[in-house]
């Protein structure tokens, strides 16, 4: 099974999420697109934290911690879609880089290359505050170029008030609140057991 796990934002979970991910079901991993590599990769962190996964190279890596088409730009490079073709591996965890409408070049955004891809989508989401708005909009976004949304993970402290919210006008499951985490380690993510409707989607 192929997942793309996309975010409503930025520093959202989305590496944590897909190491989890990665331990509990022996996907392999892949970050097609990469910024700011001389601060942090995530496929290092993937690594280290889900070790008997396979993981893929990116497709580009650009040195500067900006959006894909800036951080393209100042490296002198341009992201052409067109490359980036999933892996052979019939069972991989592929994850976006930023939200669904980061500029990737001057015309394409991060949600064409999952409209291109057509991978189904696991979205990524705060608990906090504005959580709402942000999820709303992704998965109406998500929707309008008929893209599969399997449903959301939300990451931090528990608001029950907020995942009903967003299951209801949102029209999805919730697939499971993922802890807030103060440290983060292979033993700590192997505690997180799948919920009921999470496990559902990975033994299909």
């Amino acid at each position: 099974m192929r997942v793309f796990v996309t975010g409503t934002d930025t520093d959202v979970g989305k590496t944590t999420i897909c190491s989890w991910l990665c331990l509990h079901t022996n996907h392999a991993y892949f970050k097609p697109i990469q910024t700011g590599s001389t601060v942090s990769q995530d496929k290092l962190t993937v690594s280290d934290l889900a070790p008997n996964a396979r993981i893929y190279d990116e497709i580009y890596s650009f040195t500067q911690p900006f959006s894909p088409h800036l951080a393209a730009r100042l490296d002198n490079d341009h992201i052409d879609i067109e490359r980036i073709v999933l892996p052979g591996d019939e069972n991989v965890i592929v994850e976006g880089a930023g939200g669904l409408m980061v500029p990737l070049n001057e015309t394409e955004l991060m949600i064409d290359l999952i409209e291109r891809l057509q991978q189904p989508v696991i979205l990524v989401a705060r608990t906090t505050l504005g959580t709402l708005n942000h999820t709303l909009l992704s998965l109406e976004a998500l929707r309008q170029r008929n893209v599969e949304v399997l449903g959301v993970v939300l990451n931090g402290e528990p608001n029950e008030e907020n995942k009903e919210a967003i299951e209801f006008y949102g029209n999805i499951r919730v697939l499971q609140t993922f802890p807030q985490l103060t440290n983060v380690s292979t033993t700590i993510l192997k505690q997180v057991e799948f919920d009921k409707e999470l496990k559902m989607i990975f033994s299909q």
